[in-house]
């Protein structure tokens, strides 16, 4: 999962719903996706295609509409099977090389998965890609490795699906 994407497709024929209630209809998606099904965290890689609705020429009005639609958001999200999804970050060590077996076995601790070692000059950069709630305090688990010699950088990556066992812990 690369990137948050969202999609609505309006494929209303015949005036079912008229034309000025569809924006509203969005809206109230757009609104449902912040605060989804899954403990509340907000929904990211989804399509929504409009195809059918009703309208009454009295009680119908923009925020009826857009109430319409959340709800039968989170009703669509609940049958969906929803996954959660955690950032993912791209982590590089840089490191003496006495301190390379201890700081992978800490960034392994962490669920890292270590895509590669490479040796510059009298350094070892390890490449990681690791979750990041699990990179909550690992600057001072750095310093403390390596006694202050290695150097970390860290930048997004893209979204994984959480664990089923971790997701469980999350929604309990």
């Amino acid at each position: 999962y690369k990137e948050d994407n969202f999609k609505f497709i309006n494929r209303i024929v015949g005036g079912a719903i008229p034309k000025e209630y569809i924006p509203a209809v969005e809206g109230g998606i757009k609104e449902a996706m912040l605060s989804g099904v899954l403990a509340n965290y907000p929904v990211a890689n989804i399509k929504i295609t409009l195809l059918d609705g009703s309208y009454h020429p009295v009680d119908s009005s923009e925020i009826a509409f857009k109430i319409a639609a959340s709800m039968a958001f989170q009703e669509c999200m609940k049958k969906a099977k929803p996954i959660l999804l955690e950032p993912m970050m791209e982590v590089e060590i840089v490191t003496p090389e006495e301190y390379l077996g201890s700081l992978i076995s800490d960034i392994s601790s962490r669920r890292a998965k270590v895509e590669g070692i490479e040796t510059k000059a009298k350094v070892k950069i390890i490449t990681a890609y690791v979750p990041l709630v699990e990179m909550f305090g690992y600057a001072t688990s750095l310093r403390s490795i390596s006694q202050g010699r290695a150097t970390s950088t860290m930048q997004f990556l893209y979204y994984e699906k959480v664990p089923d066992n971790i997701t469980k812990e999350i929604l309990i």
